[in-house]
């Protein structure tokens, strides 16, 4: 792999390393920064040393910004693309997608900055900290998730608008009938209603606009009723779909975990659907007890990666990854026999006991060959026993 990928690697967003992870950490740092020190700059009651500082600090997230506009460009290459562009067409390609536009446009400040113009560099970014807020919608964690939630709920959401819109009108044109005559300064349109309608209707109640008649203020508690019932409708689609999407990335990420685990290598795709909906992902870092002797056995573990020490009384076993550790406190449901730490950091996949027994009826085959194995390893400490 050549230095340019790897570097890819690190600023790819599908990339869940703890080095990507931290990078990315540092670019939300960072913008943050920018956009406080923007803010901070147009407060006219600021001395001139801290509008300098302001100044300053805004300069260096601009250059910060510029470096990373160059690297990007630099490696876009690697990003996956048609294979019959070029070098320069996949740089082009990825200059002119809104990603790259809105990184542009962010480090624009930065080439005030360097011709020696620091406040007048602050006072560009004031001009595009909305660019630089995108920035960092583009690069914080969870946009992407929002995204996909807005699209695959696009029809719920759109019938919910038009609930909304239908009710918005409707209010704000009745609404101009009952108190156009009386209050003709705030109903004196259906256009100048609307203001009213909005706040009624999302049950925000500013106050500046308030119906005069009993049929209008009737006509405003009903539009409240259905204001909290369209927030209630919509707040319910958004929370169901977040929920089915964590739930499909957990699954899928789980699915990519269990690949990598040996013993699940001749299982088939149905039954990998149905063990994946059972397990939970954990890390341990190096040290660290996993499974302690005596305890109750709550759950068995997949090594994806990494190594374990496994202590039984004299015996000690190192075990990598595919290994499978604390399957036999659940199959004989009695205390912890072993100690086991973690000898590197570990990635595992954790089955719980209730899920145990639940697989053990989906997928009776596959509990046969853990049965197997466990076999295998308490003969083994009674050999060692008696020896």
């Amino acid at each position: 792999m050549t230095r340019r990928a790897d570097i890819y690697r690190l600023f790819n967003p599908s990339n869940h390393e703890s080095g990507a992870n931290r990078l990315r950490f540092f670019e939300v740092l960072v913008n943050l920064i920018g956009i406080v020190s923007v803010s901070a700059g147009t407060l006219h009651e600021m001395s001139t040393s801290a509008r300098s500082l302001a100044a300053l600090v805004t300069g260096i997230v601009a250059s910060l910004f510029l470096a990373e506009y160059l690297l990007r460009l630099w490696f876009a290459p690697e990003i996956p693309h048609p294979s019959t562009l070029t070098t320069a067409q996949a740089r082009l390609r990825w200059a002119l997608s809104p990603t790259g536009v809105i990184d542009l446009l962010a480090m624009i400040p930065a080439l005030a900055v360097a011709s020696g113009e620091a406040r007048l560099g602050a006072e560009s970014a004031s001009v595009f900290v909305l660019l630089w807020v995108l920035k960092l919608a583009t690069g914080a964690p969870g946009v992407a998730l929002i995204a996909r939630v807005l699209h695959n709920q696009r029809s719920a959401l759109g019938a919910v608008a038009a609930l909304f819109a239908i009710v918005l009108f409707s209010s704000a044109t009745i609404a101009h009938w009952l108190e156009a005559e009386t209050q003709p300064q705030f109903f004196g349109s259906i256009p100048s209603s609307l203001w009213w309608a909005v706040v009624t209707l999302t049950t925000t109640g500013y106050g500046d606009v308030v119906p005069q008649s009993p049929v209008g203020r009737l006509l405003g508690g009903v539009v409240m009723l259905f204001g909290i019932s369209v927030l209630a409708l919509l707040a319910g689609i958004l929370a169901n779909g977040f929920a089915d999407e964590v739930r499909r990335r957990e699954f899928i990420r789980i699915w990519d975990l269990v690949a990598k685990v040996h013993f699940f290598s001749n299982v088939g795709a149905i039954a990998v659907a149905d063990i994946v909906g059972q397990l939970r992902s954990r890390s341990f870092s190096a040290g660290q007890t996993v499974i302690s002797k005596g305890e109750a056995g709550d759950a068995m573990y997949f090594l994806v990666s990494g190594s374990v020490r496994v202590q039984i009384g004299a015996r000690t076993e190192i075990l990598h990854e595919g290994a499978f550790f604390g399957e036999m406190a659940l199959l004989e449901r009695k205390p912890r026999s072993a100690d086991v730490v973690t000898l590197t950091p570990c990635t595992t996949l954790v089955l719980d006991v209730a899920d145990f027994y639940r697989l053990a009826g989906m997928q009776p085959g596959l509990i046969a060959a853990i049965e197997v194995e466990a076999k295998r390893r308490r003969a083994k400490d009674n050999e060692s026993g008696t020896q």
